[in-house]
């Protein structure tokens, strides 16, 4: 495995996942703690709508995918916090809308798009140096947010009738939290895909829940290591038996989260509001 590290791509790769591994390390927490799986899902699948913008522009389909995702996130949560009707359903609509037009968009864009598998599946051996370097700033972006508002977040996630009692503008920070769900999401869809970068961004909460119960800190920090850990074997497995990077990191993921499901649980406290 060390002589792979002579070749960038596979250097560029390893940076790619260590990065990923930080932000759904940090931002899985509260996905996993406020359940929004289902929320985070439709602003990853909207997200699509921005891959196809930026091929029907012809750029990067990354500088469009960021700012497509914060505005799927914004309205994704204007409805579900607004909406008269079924909140799923009309979260439902936007999953598949953003899906619609980055079909539509793709399609009406002359010649082919040669990377699209990557955004849809992902395909981490293919990270340039311009991806890495934008994925550094979002996990900076990322860090600087939940360390200077990290009280609101818990207090969000935990209960927000609390929040809204103690003074917290729990609408504006809910918001926000989604805004730093739709970063994550740009952060690892080149890693393991649109459709499977959800598995990602809740596996490794959700399995740091299970064993590491005592504080969110905690279950961050564990978090962000399984991630770095499964992003890492799934690359070196994906390499040694040619199989797709992005699905294989899953699957180990996932492998790893039913045999936390059977084993015995270190810490029967459960995660509370009470001991952050």
């Amino acid at each position: 495995m060390i002589e792979l590290l002579q070749y960038e791509f596979m250097r560029n790769a390893i940076f790619a996942a260590i990065l990923a591994s930080i932000a759904c390390g940090v931002i899985g927490a509260y996905v996993v703690v406020k359940r929004i799986t289902f929320i985070s899902g439709a602003i990853a699948h909207a997200a699509f709508g921005g891959v196809g913008l930026g091929y029907f522009l012809g750029i990067n389909p990354v500088l469009t995918l960021l700012p497509f995702s914060l505005v799927s996130a914004l309205g994704i949560g204007f409805v579900s916090r607004r909406s008269k009707g079924p909140e799923d359903s009309a979260i439902g609509i936007f999953w598949a809308v953003g899906m619609a037009l980055g079909i539509i968009l793709i399609g009406l864009t002359p010649g082919y798009a040669p990377d699209l598998f990557s955004y849809i599946f992902g395909n981490i051996l293919t990270v340039p140096l311009s991806d890495i370097l934008m994925m550094l700033a979002l996990d900076v972006v990322i860090l600087i947010s939940v360390a200077l508002f990290y009280k609101e977040f818990l207090a969000v996630s935990f209960d927000e009738e609390y929040a809204e009692v103690s003074g917290v503008k729990v609408v504006f920070f809910y918001m926000f939290l989604l805004c730093l769900v739709a970063m994550t999401v740009v952060v690892l869809i080149r890693v393991v895909g649109i459709v499977l970068v959800i598995a990602l961004l809740t596996i490794p909460a959700a399995i740091a829940k299970i064993y590491e119960c005592p504080s969110l800190r905690r279950m961050m920090l564990i978090s962000a290591a399984l991630g770095v850990f499964f992003t890492l074997s799934g690359l070196a497995l994906s390499y040694f038996l040619n199989l797709a990077s992005g699905a294989t990191i899953v699957i180990l993921a996932a492998g790893f989260y039913l045999a936390a499901m059977v084993l015995p649980k270190r810490f029967p406290r459960r995660l509370s509001f009470n001991n952050q």
